[in-house]
């Protein structure tokens, strides 16, 4: 089977346009925020990934049924409802982790925040850096 197609890919927009733009003050502090986060705890570079997503590198996968594309090894959105934090290989091994982390909700790869204020940074890092590490150890990764 062929590279299927991600309906969220890699754009042009500008990152900081793209924050500098979130409508909530509450919001926006906390993305600027999290743009020093993730620099931090990655290293790498944030693209924005479909409108809203600011995401950092790239891995390829590849599933049983052949299907195979490209996507961001981690990054965050600033919704509306609240932040979302992307950690591709999701939260099993992380229970001692979350429960450290403070007020939070968890979708299989998507933790949800409402304000930084609610939880503990340093703990966020160890979070973002378990993800960056288990990616790197079990995918093809790219650090564009």
């Amino acid at each position: 089977m062929a590279k299927s197609e991600n309906k969220t890919k890699p754009t042009k927009v500008s990152v900081r346009g793209f924050v500098d733009e979130i409508e909530n003050e509450t919001r926006r502090k906390d993305a600027k925020a999290l743009l020093k986060v993730f620099k931090e705890v990655t290293g790498l570079t944030p693209q924005m990934w479909g409108p809203s997503i600011v995401g950092y590198g790239r891995y390829h996968y590849k599933y049983e049924s052949g299907r195979e594309g490209e996507f961001m090894m981690t990054g965050f959105s600033a919704r509306k409802a609240n932040l979302v934090l992307y950690i591709m290989p999701g939260y099993l091994d992380l229970s001692d982790q979350l429960k450290r982390l403070g007020k939070h909700k968890l979708g299989k790869s998507c933790l949800y925040i409402n304000k930084l204020a609610d939880v503990d940074v340093d703990v966020l890092k160890e979070i973002i850096t378990y993800g960056m590490d288990y990616m790197q150890k079990n995918y093809q990764t790219w650090k564009k």
